[in-house]
């Protein structure tokens, strides 16, 4: 699948940074990181855009970086301009100092933790920044730095957090505009990074990190209840939901809500976001966690058992599903739903995981809205606008239509 895309380039008018659109000239990217999701940003920027982007690879060790620019040369189906630079957890170098000058946005594809610094960056020298973490601390951490930062952060901008939450605040705008209310009584999220296969005893297998498997299991979620805020522990709500004819296991986990039970706090009688998991998973993970000594970092403990026992495989999909339910002036129930099952995906000459693509793209319809509005200081999830996101060329390149929901949201 192969969409055009119209990147923006940035020029100097009176000192300040001012982004125009442009055919002709190419946007300066950052990528911090080297992993799975960084490989995907990279060459879905090459194949995808209409004008090829300078990209710059950062990573703390660069070699990593540099087998990252080579595959994304190898896959691309066009010449690239590809640059790669060291990028340590700590410190700073004259090495960063140009190339942060040099450039337009910061996509930061790297641990959680490593978030504020990355973010702090951005802020210092004038950059756009978007980045996926679902960490909750970090989240709150930028959102304090960059709340008056002169160009545009958008955060959690992945598959979950991230297009589930624009995708269900989407719905929920288009179910009150129909049916002429201002509240619901149900907001459900929910996504699974799965394989196509799952065996005894854990039915489970890693398709992206572990230590955020671990961290969104352990963690608090943020959740709506009797339209208050509230916070619930992870997997302390499970159910069993049937979708498309296959029968998953819902529970709930920390980050994927975003700041949707901020944002709707008092409108939606009862919103949460679970994670899908095959039958048996949850009952596992319980286990091997009675186990642990209580001395120990729960979180690293748990990290440390699945990735002894969980192999990595890398035939995998993503089920997502969203869900609004209310009722109308005449009391009459309704419900919409959408559901998505995304499995790999060829891009240039590469195959990249479901999860890859339906995170990257993302990531990189984020950075086009920064890139072509004049956004400045945090925009979280609920403030994207769904319309404008979801009928992104990245967006639909990766998750396809929305036809319905977009048709509405255009009214």
């Amino acid at each position: 699948m192969h969409t055009e895309i119209l990147l923006i380039s940035t020029s100097e008018a009176s000192g300040k940074k001012v982004v125009t659109l442009s055919m002709n000239r190419r946007a300066n990217i950052i990528i911090a990181g080297a992993g799975g999701i960084a490989e995907a940003a990279g060459l879905l920027l090459m194949e995808w855009s209409v004008v090829t982007p300078k990209l710059y690879i950062g990573n703390r060790t660069l070699s990593k970086a540099k087998k990252m620019a080579a595959w994304i040369e190898d896959g691309a189906n066009r010449p690239c301009s590809i640059q790669t630079f060291h990028l340590p957890e700590e410190g700073f170098s004259e090495e960063m100092k140009e190339v942060l000058e040099e450039c337009d946005i910061l996509l930061d594809c790297l641990p959680g933790g490593q978030a504020p610094r990355m973010a702090k960056l951005a802020r210092d020298f004038k950059l756009h920044y978007a980045n996926l973490t679902e960490y909750v601390t970090e989240t709150n951490e930028i959102i304090d730095l960059a709340k008056d930062a002169g160009t545009g952060f958008i955060l959690q901008t992945g598959l979950a957090p991230g297009y589930i939450d624009v995708l269900a605040n989407g719905m929920f705008q288009e179910f009150c505009r129909a049916f002429e209310v201002d509240e619901v009584d149900k907001l459900e999220l929910k996504v699974g990074a799965l394989t196509a296969n799952a065996v005894a005893p854990h039915y489970y297998g890693f398709t992206w990190s572990p230590v955020g498997v671990a961290t969104e299991y352990l963690e608090g979620a943020l959740a709506l209840r009797d339209f208050k805020i509230t916070k619930l522990p992870a997997l302390s709500e499970r159910e069993r939901i049937i979708i498309d004819g296959t029968t998953y296991e819902e529970d709930l986990t920390s980050g994927g809500a975003a700041d949707l039970p901020e944002a709707l706090v008092g409108r939606v009688r009862h919103l949460d976001y679970k994670t899908l998991r095959y039958p048996g998973h949850y009952t596992w993970v319980e286990e091997q966690l009675g186990k642990l000594p209580g001395n120990k970092n729960v979180i690293s403990a748990l990290q440390s058992v699945m990735e002894k026992q969980i192999p990595h495989l890398e035939d995998d999909r993503i089920i997502l599903y969203a869900a609004v339910e209310g009722r109308d002036a005449l009391g009459t129930l309704h419900r919409r739903e959408i559901f998505k099952k995304i499995t790999p995906q060829t891009v240039g000459k590469h195959s990249l995981r479901a999860i890859q693509t339906t995170t990257a793209a993302p990531l990189l319809q984020a950075a086009q809205l920064l890139l072509e509005s004049n956004l400045k200081g945090v925009v979280l999830q609920s403030q994207i606008d769904p319309f404008k996101f979801l009928n992104g060329h990245f967006i639909q390149a990766v998750y396809g239509g929305h036809e319905d929901l977009l048709n509405f949201l255009k009214l």
